[in-house]
């Protein structure tokens, strides 16, 4: 499986993480940078952010995964993705529910009718 999670930087503090850093380095120490995102949509050069993505891959084990959907649910953390290694499933946890995003129509079903004990009350599930 594969884990990713993010940090937000200020145009203005390049080597400093402006919303979660310490989190994310102590339940994601394995993470190494994936990818960079910049956002240069503001037109203040001060207010624009660029997004880094860190992801390590590990072997699936029963709690491995524990501490950091944790942190999201308490949000002492944000933008955790658990995937397959070949990214065709994805878990994306908040602070009040998830986003999963799977290969088929049939693969979602036959998930929401597992855990249909876990969806909404609202007709949508959602």
């Amino acid at each position: 499986m594969s884990v990713v999670t993010a940090d937000w930087y200020w145009s203005g503090t390049p080597d400093r993480p402006t919303r979660h850093p310490e989190p994310r380095r102590t339940l994601h120490p394995s993470g190494v940078r994936w990818w960079t995102e910049p956002d240069e949509d503001d037109p203040d050069p001060e207010l624009r952010t660029r997004t880094c993505l860190y992801a390590d891959r590990r072997p699936w084990q029963h709690g491995c995964v524990d501490e950091l959907l944790r942190a999201v649910a308490d949000d002492t953390l944000a933008e955790v993705f658990v995937t397959d290694t070949g990214l065709q499933r994805i878990h994306h946890p908040y602070d009040g529910g998830a986003d999963v995003i799977l290969t088929t129509p049939a693969e979602r079903d036959r998930l929401r009718a597992k855990h249909a004990g876990w969806l909404s009350s609202q007709p949508s599930g959602l």
